[in-house]
């Protein structure tokens, strides 16, 4: 880094009568290997054929069987479609659904030909009703034909690193071609939860949309059971074929932490979900990093002060395992000194913090006031003699 040096400081925090020592890298490696912190062991009886237990901030797994297998995955597939389905432009505008389009077995909406409806409430039956129906009239009227929106489909996939996924359906009938892992199937609802339509829909136990020829008010129910027996459930989605078994996809948020969990084939899902969500939360706990670093004082020249400090900012807070925060050092990058004037808004080196071996991010630095060039009183010639006569 130009002009910058790496202040040899790694910290690392003590939580107990030590809140602010400073060790060499030694000392640190060898805390680090004291005081690694263990996941205790997940519930027992998780009968399923692959799940997955996810941090979201951090993508983070707390605990798995199988979780790259390929399997099917069911009508959870619609996470994707309703996805694409409202990153589309004018949702609620109506129009006119595809005949053909519709006319797909298994769950509905209750589309007939002619109905007129919109995007989002395509959405909405595709992620509270499962509706078949409404994933194919949102696949022929965004992608143009099915095929090409099951292109699109996996052309997603492929961005957002799902290797072990690929679509056949828009819907997620059982094709052989068609298969996702219980890790893809985490990623694929980190990324859709991140859409706020695709939020407010999926948390929503029961709501009323207006579709039919002519458009007319009904209610729909979510089939998700967690969003009312699981304090903090915030959706995501349920799916079942013969094939797949039953498939859920749930996420559920406790202040700011957000855990995923999917289950692939499991006949007790419901429950299982509950297990895991319980046992998430007690296994993690929120920090802001921001406190584990010790106060940065950054010399000034010719300033009205000699020195500012320096702060990070932005968010700061991350997650990690309960016991963790013992392990979290900080490296400041910062030059040797400044010259007045400092702006509040002026980057002043950068902090990027660890946990052992792993980054958990970088921010700039700022300092936390400005500071004014001092003033030099500039003398006359007057000045001057009188000066030296005062000597």
């Amino acid at each position: 880094m130009d002009m910058k040096r790496l202040i040899g400081w790694t910290f690392v925090i003590l939580l107990l009568a030590f809140p602010c020592l400073q060790v060499s890298a030694a000392t640190a490696a060898d805390a680090n290997t004291r005081n690694q912190a263990q996941l205790p062991d997940p519930p027992a009886g998780i009968d399923a054929g692959a799940y997955i237990l996810m941090e979201m901030e951090t993508g983070r797994v707390l605990s798995g069987r199988n979780i790259h297998q390929r399997l099917a995955m069911a009508s959870t597939t619609k996470i994707m479609t309703a996805l694409l389905t409202l990153e589309q432009p004018d949702l609620d505008d109506y129009f006119t659904v595809d005949p053909k389009a519709i006319l797909v077995e298994g769950s509905s909406m209750g589309l007939l030909p002619g109905d007129q409806v919109t995007l989002r409430g395509l959405a909405v039956g595709m992620l509270l009703h499962s509706g078949n129906d409404s994933a194919g009239a949102a696949a022929v009227k965004v992608g143009g034909s099915t095929g090409h929106f099951v292109s699109m489909m996996n052309e997603r996939a492929a961005e957002m690193g799902l290797a072990d996924t690929h679509f056949a359906t828009p819907s997620g009938l059982d094709a052989d071609d068609h298969y996702s892992s219980a890790y893809d199937m985490a990623i694929l609802a980190k990324n859709a939860l991140a859409n706020e339509d695709f939020l407010q829909i999926c948390s929503t136990a029961k709501t009323q949309i207006s579709f039919g020829n002519p458009p007319y008010a009904r209610w729909l129910t979510n089939h998700n059971r967690l969003l009312e027996e699981y304090e903090g459930c915030i959706g995501v989605k349920t799916g079942f074929t013969k094939k797949a078994g039953r498939c859920l996809v749930s996420a559920a948020r406790r202040g700011s932490i957000t855990l995923i969990c999917v289950t692939l084939s499991a006949a007790d899902d419901w429950n299982v979900h509950k297990k895991l969500f319980d046992y998430g939360f007690s296994c993690v706990q929120q920090v802001d990093l921001a406190a584990y670093l010790p106060e940065i004082s950054l010399p000034v020249v010719g300033g009205v002060s000699s020195s500012v400090r320096a702060l990070p900012t932005g968010d700061t807070k991350t997650v990690v395992l309960s016991g963790e925060e013992r392990q979290i050092t900080a490296k400041v990058y910062v030059e040797p000194f400044y010259y007045a004037p400092l702006l509040q808004e002026q980057k002043v080196g950068e902090v990027s913090f660890y946990l052992g071996k792993q980054k958990l991010g970088s921010w700039d630095l700022y300092p936390q006031h400005p500071i004014e060039a001092q003033e030099i009183e500039e003398k006359g010639f007057w000045d001057w003699v009188k000066g030296w006569f005062g000597r």
